[in-house]
């Protein structure tokens, strides 16, 4: 079996220096909520619907809140009470504050022991909510059995739901365990969720509470048909993450993108904003059982592969530190690395077997997530598939969890449905040619494999060391990720997010706390 020497000592410190840096920002995290968090104790109280000019329910009742400058209490109590005053069930109580015939500033009086128990009703529904969809992945997984890693994981991105669903289906026939809707370009901005389904998406589909319902009840229809269990995957990142982490679990998603600096980094998002939202949405995942995938194989597109390699491995640490303070198992942290070596780099093939085989040893409970190369594809298809097959030899050989297949046609177009069944074949035939591949080989100690992987552990060791002393957000400002500077106060959504005030309320996030790691 593939083995790199590495010294436990080192491992056990630069797993401390990331949970350090990850206290640090959950120190602002715990102190802090945002209008996006809100939203999502709404929705998981069963706030539903849109306003006749289309605003999200969600939106509306915290933009209510805010104009009655009550916002650092949180949404819950006042919602509760709002409730209690109406006699009405949580949609309709959003409409008639909508509509002015309730308002959170003219609730008057009533007393603290209801409001309690309503919250606590509330918060009842929304914690059975996301043990039931655990319960749900759990029987699946009984009934049909697990795939053995590496999971074969397919994207679909036709732009209209119901187009992905056929191209979803042909996938999962053609040996696909995992379908992944790519989101529509950009939809990380938008700072509310789409309602309804679509079929105008740009580069991918817009992530829709409905667009979840309608491809979750595709595939199990085709588990069904095939006796498989075939997972779901979707995007929880952006201005909306923990609202479509409340989406996912109530219409049962496996998966879902969700990573700790993809949205600063590449979408100028508020990392304020972003580290108090991933929180509660991360929270909500460990709670459902619904598997993160990290974003780290998005550095490798702005920065070079070799020379900017410890970066990944400092974020995955990173990611894992703060993926266990939102109480994430292992068995959920899918985090994230690429194939993204140069090809006329000489022993490019080693360099890629040296990342994997670290990876795969700093995190050995987790599935990760291994993606295909994207930067140096070529319009020239066969010498596209030449890489991917590469990529594929790698995956197996270094036990990856979830494999994301490679396209051929990757720098020509968006792949269409015989690009993806090419790719999939393509996968398990090597799976299958090279199953016990990497079992069969030592690596050399003094070899290029080993000093490699021991020189990008030692960089991102030293990188944590600078990430340790200046702060995670101030590290982020120097660009020490990507490549790339962002601002503490700069970007999207930082008006979104306030101080809680010494009453704030959120029974969910609160409960998962208190009751700690499920099984």
């Amino acid at each position: 079996m593939l083995t790199l020497p590495l010294e436990a000592q080192q491992i056990q410190r630069v797993k401390t220096l990331a949970r350090e840096i990850a206290a640090q920002v959950q120190d602002f995290i715990d102190l802090h909520s945002s209008d996006s968090s809100e939203r999502t104790v709404l929705r998981l109280y069963g706030v539903d619907g849109v306003t006749e000019d289309g605003i999200p329910l969600p939106n509306r009742l915290v933009e209510l809140l805010r104009e009655s400058r009550l916002i650092e209490s949180g949404i819950s109590r006042p919602f509760a009470k709002a409730m209690i005053k109406t006699g009405l069930g949580a949609s309709e109580t959003a409409k008639a504050l909508h509509e002015g015939k309730v308002r959170f500033s003219e609730l008057g009086s009533i007393h603290p022991e209801l409001v309690q128990k309503k919250e606590q009703e509330l918060c009842k529904k929304a914690i059975g909510i996301l043990d039931r969809t655990r319960l749900v992945k759990r029987e699946k997984a009984q009934k049909f059995g697990n795939p053995e890693y590496p999971w074969r994981y397919l994207i679909v991105a036709s732009g209209n739901i119901f187009e992905d669903r056929t191209q979803a289906r042909s996938a999962a026939f053609s040996g696909a365990d995992v379908i992944a809707v790519i989101r529509s370009t950009a939809q990380s901005l938008l700072d509310y969720i789409p309602y309804g389904a679509t079929t105008e998406g740009f580069g991918g589909t817009y992530a829709t509470q409905e667009n979840f319902r309608i491809m979750r009840q595709a595939l199990d229809e085709v588990s069904q048909d095939l006796n498989r269990y075939i997972r779901l995957t979707n995007y929880s990142s952006g201005l909306c993450m923990a609202e479509i982490a409340a989406c996912a679990a109530i219409e049962d998603l496996d998966m879902l993108l969700n990573d700790s600096m993809y949205g600063i980094l590449f979408r100028d998002i508020n990392m304020k904003r972003t580290f108090v939202d991933q929180y509660f949405s991360r929270m909500i995942c460990g709670r459902a059982k619904i598997v993160i995938n990290t974003g780290e194989d998005n550095y490798l597109t702005t920065s070079d592969a070799i020379d900017k390699a410890y970066t990944v491995t400092a974020s995955q640490l990173i990611n894992e530190a703060m993926g266990h303070n939102a109480l994430l198992s292992d068995n959920l942290l899918g985090l994230g690395h690429a194939f993204e070596i140069n090809p006329k780099i000489k022993n490019q093939l080693l360099y890629e077997i040296s990342h994997a085989q670290l990876a795969r040893q700093l995190f050995p409970d987790a599935p990760l997530k291994y993606m295909p190369a994207t930067k140096h594809k070529s319009t020239d298809i066969f010498y596209s598939h030449v890489m991917d097959t590469l990529f594929n030899l790698v995956t197996i050989a270094t036990r990856q969890g979830i494999h994301l297949a490679g396209m051929a046609t990757e720098a020509i177009h968006t792949p269409l449905m015989q690009d993806r069944y090419k790719s999939l074949a393509n996968t398990n035939y090597v799976f299958n040619a090279a199953a016990d591949f990497g079992s069969e080989f030592q690596i050399r100690p003094d070899g290029f494999i080993a000093k490699r992987a021991q020189e990008v552990l030692d960089q991102a060791e030293a990188c944590l060391i600078k990430v340790h002393e200046v702060g995670l957000m101030q590290a982020i400002s120097e660009g020490q990720f990507a490549d790339t500077y962002r601002s503490q106060n700069g970007g999207k959504g930082l008006l979104g997010v306030f101080t809680k005030s010494q009453d704030y309320s959120n029974p969910i996030l609160a409960q998962i706390k208190a009751e700690g790691m499920m099984e």
